[in-house]
């Protein structure tokens, strides 16, 4: 299955506090942009890995265990130990470090996709 996560820009953007885990709870208003990503995922029963990763698009640097799609897959795993092992890609056009939210909608797309 393939879906197509969103962009958006934050109007107003208020942090509210620092949470003990590192990151912040926030207030705002968020406008969707019509820039998006694609994300695939198929179950892939014979590669005797939990996770197939491929890339495309724009490079997203870094260690590709610090990818937030491959994060959100593993958490579900550790929850859900029976999820099957999936082939998933990525097709990066959203700019990384642009303040546009690409990075965490493509995790919670996936996070869709596998649910």
């Amino acid at each position: 299955m393939v879906l197509f996560p969103n962009c958006k820009i934050n109007i107003g953007l208020r942090v509210v506090n620092k949470r003990a885990d590192g990151f912040h709870d926030i207030e705002t208003v968020f406008l969707p942009v019509s820039l998006k990503d694609a994300v695939e995922i198929i179950e892939d029963p014979t590669s005797g890995k939990e996770i197939s990763y491929t890339q495309s698009g724009l490079k997203i640097p870094g260690n590709e265990q610090d990818n937030l799609c491959i994060k959100a897959y593993h958490l579900l795993k550790k929850d859900f130990p029976l999820l099957p092992n999936v082939k998933m890609h990525l097709h990066k056009t959203i700019p990384m470090g642009a303040g546009l939210g690409g990075g965490s909608a493509d995790a919670s797309f996936v996070l869709k996709l596998i649910s």
